[in-house]
């Protein structure tokens, strides 16, 4: 372990022990296999692991380790990274167990660690519409805010009505969906630095029955058309300007590429697959590969969706 990440784990039991921090609010794990966190399962472990469930455990695990001035990446559900198959020498720090919905007439807030799919199943069953593209994104609240997650022509910042963030220098702000400024896959938390807390979303009076059609059919369409059944990080590659990228891969002839255990999904070809016990390696191999083959054969750069961390 890098001394300022053994910093940082002695700083965080100081917490617990003093009574800053309760002993539920955060667990804490040395040598943690980041595999078990991540969709795509490769990767080796992380020096450290930090685990809030509270908005102050999560505000006290960040600014500790921005003192100890370590390396520290913020995970959510693991649904769009990529681990090195070396590990990560620094701090994890993991949101997904902090979870609460809350319900204001037309305005649902959640915070960072919540399942987008399971927001958007609660504010259907409240009756309340306009989240439905979400369901079966497998990532959380805080991610989906980050990258401006989006399915079937609906996206999060359609929904958002505001964002609570953590800034860098520690006080913590309130963003609003203007503030985010939400592109296509980035929001202006993939810039600031600031992690994403909580966020309000504002949705509109729907007919329950409907909105649970409209979401049991999405759903639908992704099993019979995405290969659900093996670990990925969901659609590989992010959309070109007025071409399908998942089409262009099939066309040059790549569905069923292989290196090593990773493959191009026979299902989608937008889709890169763990199909057999595959490394990280083997993967950015592969996207590589069809980086390199599409720029070749249809003088297209696309790029990478998933994030490599780093």
């Amino acid at each position: 372990m890098l001394p300022s990440t053994e910093t940082l784990y002695k700083r965080i039991l100081s917490l617990i022990d003093s009574g800053s921090l309760a002993g539920d609010e955060i667990t804490v794990e040395r040598d943690f296999p980041l595999k078990t966190l991540c969709s795509f399962k490769t990767g080796g472990n992380a020096d450290l692991a930090l685990f809030p469930k509270t908005e102050r455990a999560l505000c006290a695990a960040v600014s500790a380790a921005r003192e100890c001035s370590g390396s520290y990446y913020v995970l959510g559900n693991g649904t769009n990274v990529l681990v090195p198959d070396e590990g990560y020498r620094g701090a994890v720090i993991v949101t997904a167990g902090m979870k609460k919905i809350s319900f204001d007439g037309l305005t649902v807030t959640a915070l960072c660690g919540d399942s987008v799919t399971f927001l958007a199943a609660r504010a259907g069953a409240e009756g309340l519409t306009g989240l439905e593209f979400a369901y079966g994104i497998p990532g959380s609240v805080g991610g989906g805010i980050f990258m401006n997650a989006g399915a079937y022509d609906g996206e999060m910042k359609n929904a958002v009505k505001s964002v609570r963030a953590l800034m860098p220098d520690g006080s913590i702000r309130e963003f609003s969906n203007a503030e985010c400024e939400f592109g296509y896959r980035r929001s202006i938390f993939a810039e600031n630095g600031a992690v994403v807390l909580s966020a309000a979303f504002e949705l509109s009076h729907g007919d329950k029955a409907e909105i649970k059609a409209r979401m049991d059919d999405l759903m639908n369409r992704r099993r019979t058309k995405q290969p659900l059944e093996y670990p990925s990080a969901g659609s590989t590659f992010k959309r070109y300007p007025g071409r399908y990228t998942g089409q262009m891969i099939e066309q040059c002839g790549l569905k069923g590429c292989r290196i090593g255990g990773a493959m191009v999904s026979e299902k989608h070809a937008g889709f890169i697959i763990n199909y057999d016990n595959a490394t990280t390696a083997d993967i950015l191999a592969l996207i590589d590969k069809v980086k390199s083959v599409i720029l070749e054969k249809e003088g297209v750069p696309i790029e990478c969706e998933v994030r490599l961390l780093k």
